[in-house]
């Protein structure tokens, strides 16, 4: 079968079922027009060609359950949902990195309070890496990469309730592990 001549809506039956020639084919079809698209709001390369790369997996990880009326439009919209995402990572990032500098660049000064400072954000970790590997990915995608419950519930294919359950949890045990730190924040915050 020449699948160069198939329209899109018969390769989207093909790869509902699991055609990897049907896939192949969108590739082709597709992956230079995403590849521009995306190219022209994201500066970086690797950066634009990773987008490319989801959403091509995406679109194989999710076959069976997506449901396309048009394939170039999905496609177009999957790829300025990702720039869009991009951006919103890399804001959450520097914002990140500019508290965390000078949160640094402050307790530098005190070693006692970069020590504390520390020992906080390596019980964080470590107790973010107990939770469980979904509640530990929902949470950093709501806490750390800004996303709403709904582009979670979306991007991981579970219910919103689901979503909000995961967060109410890490949320609830980190409060627990953490509180001896909380508690004597606070305490400092009195006395100065």
């Amino acid at each position: 079968m020449n699948y160069k001549s198939l329209p899109d809506e018969l390769l989207v039956i093909y790869l509902r079922n699991g055609d990897q020639r049907a896939f192949r084919e969108i590739y082709q079809r597709y992956w230079k027009k995403l590849y521009s698209i995306a190219r022209h709001k994201v500066q970086d390369l690797a950066s634009v060609e990773e987008l490319v790369q989801d959403i091509f997996l995406r679109l194989w990880e999710r076959r069976e359950s997506l449901r396309i009326d048009r394939l170039d439009a999905y496609l177009t919209t999957a790829v300025r949902y990702a720039i869009i995402n991009h951006y919103k990572a890399t804001l959450v990032q520097e914002k990140y990195a500019g508290h965390a500098f000078a949160a640094y660049t402050e307790a530098s000064f005190i070693t006692d309070e970069q020590l504390d400072l520390d020992e906080l954000i390596n019980a964080v970790e470590q107790h973010l890496n107990e939770l469980p590997e979904k509640t530990r990915q929902i949470f950093r995608l709501n806490r750390l990469e800004c996303q709403t419950v709904k582009e979670i519930s979306s991007q991981l294919n579970v219910p919103e309730r689901t979503v909000e359950y995961h967060i109410s949890q890490a949320i609830k045990t980190l409060r627990h592990y953490l509180r001896d730190y909380l508690l004597a924040g606070l305490f400092m915050n009195l006395f100065l």
